[in-house]
């Protein structure tokens, strides 16, 4: 072989990583990243207060003041929550009940009221809105409540053949759902005809085992 050729060969060497017979040169040594952890994305809540309320029961301060205007927040008419976030929204509620003052306290009553009352857990709602309006009789949203749980116990008694006591809780829905109307005109929600909640309230009847 030339010397021509021997330089030619030793060059493609060099090129491919080894010296002219010599040793072959280890690759360089690359530093190994390793990625960090990163936690599956948090499930979507089912309302935008949501991570408000998993805060507060981890243990976040807040005053019953903004809890109640949250809540009021939370519960407008018409919105549906699911049953995840009416269970915070009740923890988050009772708790804040203990200590909370007068002025707050008939928001609270009347906000976990409601929640019970979408619970099917009337027996709780009535008393918790009754509390509520006997702090505050002024407040449109209480004698709303009471007027459809007045209507449901009137259907219960309707379909147990109770005919006069259910006529009296239609008397007495009616006149909460006026006190509601009077107490806040401008709500189109209180405007609704008293034979819509009864038909809502039919759907809604569970009759108990006599």
């Amino acid at each position: 072989m030339t010397q021509r050729a021997i330089i030619l060969l030793c060059l493609a060497l060099v090129l491919a990583g080894a010296g002219c017979g010599g040793k072959r040169r280890s690759p360089a040594t690359t530093s190994k990243v390793t990625k960090a952890y990163l936690p599956p994305p948090a499930p979507r809540s089912g309302h935008p207060d949501e991570a408000t309320l998993e805060e507060i029961i981890r243990g976040q301060p807040i005053l019953p003041a903004e809890i109640g205007r949250i809540s009021d927040r939370m519960l407008t008419e018409g919105s549906v929550l699911n049953e995840r976030t009416l269970a915070l929204l009740e923890i988050v509620l009772t708790k804040s009940l203990n200590g909370a003052p007068t002025e707050v306290r008939h928001r609270l009553l009347r906000n976990l009221g409601i929640i019970h009352y979408h619970q099917k857990k009337y027996h709780l709602a009535r008393q918790e809105l009754q509390q509520a309006n006997e702090l505050f009789p002024r407040d449109g949203r209480t004698h709303f409540y009471l007027a459809r749980l007045a209507a449901h116990q009137g259907n219960i008694y309707q379909r147990q053949g109770l005919s006069k006591k259910a006529q009296g809780q239609y008397n007495l829905a009616a006149n909460e759902m006026e006190l509601a109307q009077k107490l806040e005109p401008s709500n189109d929600f209180y405007r609704q005809d008293l034979q819509k909640i009864l038909e809502i309230e039919r759907s809604n009847t569970y009759i108990p085992k006599r």
